[in-house]
């Protein structure tokens, strides 16, 4: 048998033209040893996935009012369903969708986001009606629960650990600005969900790639890359919740380039640099186009309609020159994007909650969606006073543990040059740095959520360099290194019970609890937050 077993892995070896001992090297070189988390692996995700369900599921229809953007898009997601684009509403709307039943005109609206987030509310909206405040917030509470459940997996396989996967599942289910933002109806949780989904497809690929080299040539064509594909789709679906995602779909597209070169150096190609970027060239004529198709897909039901605003430009305007090769409803879609292009570089609007995204870094000026004061007798106040809020505040031990980690990180690629401290780096610039190019616009806190992931991965890569402290073998005994990996796995523990404990404390902020003026007052540790 064992003299079979040799044959066939030469047999092998000689298809792929690598010897046994070369292939045994690129794996070690390329680090795609197997990792297998077992059934834990798949039961700590479950359990903080409940957590995040349990929290953001419940008391959904808490305030049976339209907070904050919700009267735009829940009743921007309610024409879509009757028209297939968004509809301009009377000017007593509000008043009549509370009482259940909803009136639009029949004049189309102009509107700058994309329609892909309020058709996901839409989908809410048709299965529990827009009388209920559950069925427009519904959709956003799934995709922050799915949100947490792709957090835990992607940290678990970025790190090869279970517990900094529950860690990352934990903390990404009990912060309370990701909890606020899956209980609004609100676009920028599905922003978030995609283009976290899209960089889990992205490291899929990266993995697949890298065992592929490692078991063939170095120079050989990966041509066929499903997850790659799957990531073009998802970043297609995030420029289609809000346009700002274009700055994910820039990042991480020089973030791939960078791991496809250092994929091809690490496997031995003789001309890697040729090589990697071949395979930047195929990632471009592929990744890209199904990108498009998917974003214009999204616009489906504007480009099937003749009465969407500004859908019929092209035929007051006629093409010229190798502009009548495009179809005119898309002429008519560009030049919509070009209006709102020229709206969102523009807005300079003032508001009481707007902010700058310095001041995102130490949460200087959260959003109050929702205020309300009650007197003694009213909703249930036993107090003189009582207050119902829901304020988008992020848990300030994670939140500012957070930026101290990103600190750390920075530091940590710079010394160690590891390719996940790089990534977790690439995804919080993206969604931060963006907002730089324009210190004039109107921005508000809660646009942080599409980088939030990224915070609470560089907590876990900071958790991850705590829980190797003292457990080199070269300089410490076996029982020096069972002894500090017990004490590293407490001192991260306890973070995570001091984090779940601060959440505990602010969550009546959070869900629309009412509570008293004094327990609200408690909770303003800022004036800003005010």
């Amino acid at each position: 048998m064992d003299g079979t077993l040799t044959r066939r892995r030469t047999s092998a070896a000689h298809l792929t033209g690598a010897r046994p001992d070369d292939r045994d090297l690129r794996r070690r070189r390329l680090g795609v040893e197997p990792f297998r988390p077992g059934l834990l692996g798949w039961i700590v995700p479950a359990l903080v996935t409940l957590l995040a369900a349990g929290l953001r599921l419940p008391g959904l229809g808490r305030p049976h009012l339209l907070i904050f953007d919700e009267t735009y898009y829940a009743k921007d997601a309610y024409a879509l369903l009757i028209a297939g684009h968004e509809l301009v509403w009377p000017d007593d709307a509000d008043t009549a969708w509370l009482a259940g039943d909803p009136a639009p005109t029949d004049e189309p609206s102009y509107v700058v986001h994309p329609p892909l987030g309020k058709w996901l509310i839409a989908l809410g909206i048709q299965a529990l009606g827009p009388e209920s405040a559950a069925g427009w917030r519904i959709s956003a509470a799934v995709a922050g629960t799915l949100s947490v459940l792709l957090v835990a997996l992607i940290a678990q396989r970025m790190f090869r650990s279970v517990l900094l996967g529950g860690v990352a599942g934990v903390l990404t289910a009990v912060e309370g600005h990701h909890l606020v933002m899956s209980r609004v109806a609100l676009l920028d949780i599905f922003l978030m969900l995609f283009v976290l989904a899209a960089f889990g497809a992205l490291l899929a690929d990266r993995y697949q790639g890298r065992r592929r080299l490692a078991d063939s040539s170095p120079g050989a064509w990966l041509a066929w890359r499903p997850w790659r594909l799957l990531a073009g789709v998802l970043l297609g679906a995030a420029v289609a919740v809000k346009l700002s995602a274009l700055a994910f779909l820039a990042v991480f597209g020089v973030l791939v380039i960078l791991w496809d070169l250092q994929s091809r150096r690490d496997a031995g190609a003789r001309r890697w640099g040729a090589a990697g970027l071949r395979d930047a060239a195929l990632a471009v004529l592929t990744v890209l186009p199904v990108a498009v198709l998917t974003y214009l897909g999204s616009w489906g039901g504007w480009l099937r309609s003749q009465t969407g605003w500004g859908r019929l430009w092209h035929e007051s305007h006629p093409a010229e020159g190798l502009g009548a090769l495009v179809p005119g409803p898309l002429r008519s879609l560009w030049q919509y994007h070009l209006s709102a292009t020229d709206f969102h570089t523009g807005l300079d609007a003032g508001h009481d909650y707007a902010s700058t995204p310095w001041t995102w870094l130490f949460m200087g000026r959260p959003v109050s969606f929702h205020y309300e004061s009650f007197e003694q007798g009213e909703a249930g106040c036993a107090a003189s006073r009582c207050s119902q809020a829901i304020l988008d505040l992020a848990n300030p031990v994670i939140w500012w543990a957070g930026l101290a980690a990103l600190v750390l990180v920075c530091a940590l690629w710079l010394g160690r040059r590891d390719w996940r401290h790089g990534a977790i780096l690439s995804g919080y610039a993206a969604g931060f740095a963006v907002w730089l190019l324009f210190p004039d616009r109107t921005m508000f806190f809660f646009y942080t959520i599409a980088y939030h992931p990224f915070l609470i991965l560089s907590l876990v890569a900071v958790a991850a360099s705590v829980l190797r402290a003292g457990t080199d073998p070269a300089r410490f005994s076996s029982r020096a290194i069972r002894a500090n990996r017990r004490r590293n796995t407490v001192v991260v523990l306890c973070f995570l019970l001091l984090a779940t404990a601060v959440s505990i404390f602010f969550l009546p902020l959070w869900t629309g609890e009412t509570i008293t003026y004094e327990q609200w007052r408690l909770r303003m540790w800022l004036p800003s937050w005010i």
